[in-house]
């Protein structure tokens, strides 16, 4: 986070905590540059988390992929090409079942649904045996999407990997799965 924007938070905080406690503390022995200084080495240390990288690789890889999209000319966004890709691949699927294998709510697949279908990449029809769920199609510009970025979403995830030896690249899927592994709640 950027510094001035750190600061002004931290400003607009103690603002807040002198609000509630003004009137019974002494300011004259408050030290604000001891606070400011210990606020910041915690974020210091939040930049060193495991976890904390981990949530910035994956967005900056998803920024590099959304605009490896562009820079070739595909009008579709990671997610709406991750969905497309599923129902490619699950053609029978519910949205429920495509919000569980792409990770994102059901509110969210159902609205980039609705975009692919207003973009011409997919039909959405009522399903011939229960009227309460929808049919998806891949229309042809889905297609000829699919076929494109089958062929370029390799290079990018290579191109996001180069340098790394595939026995690195093998222990991280491990450790990721271990991670995932121990997060899964257990019946006790």
């Amino acid at each position: 986070m950027n510094l001035k924007i750190t600061q002004f938070i931290q400003r607009k905080i103690l603002k807040q905590i002198f609000k509630i406690f003004l009137p019974i503390i002494d300011i004259s022995t408050i030290d604000f540059k001891y606070i400011c200084h210990n606020n910041l080495k915690s974020m210091k240390k939040l930049t060193t988390s495991f976890f904390y990288n981990l949530e910035k690789t994956v967005k900056i890889y998803r920024q590099f992929f959304q605009n490896q999209f562009k820079i070739n000319g595909f009008d579709i966004t990671l997610d709406q090409w991750l969905i497309l890709n599923t129902v490619a691949e699950y053609p029978d699927c519910t949205q429920n079942d495509i919000a569980e294998k792409v990770f994102k709510d059901k509110a969210s697949v159902t609205r980039i649904i609705e975009l692919l279908v207003q973009n011409g990449f997919l039909l959405r029809d009522i399903h011939p045996t229960n009227r309460r769920m929808f049919q998806l199609t891949i229309t042809e510009k889905g297609l000829e999407t699919i076929e494109k970025l089958t062929e370029l979403v390799p290079k990018i995830r290579q191109k996001a990997l180069e340098g790394i030896e595939p026995a690195s690249v093998s222990a991280a899927q491990e450790m990721l799965e271990m991670i995932v592994q121990n997060c899964i709640p257990t019946s006790s």
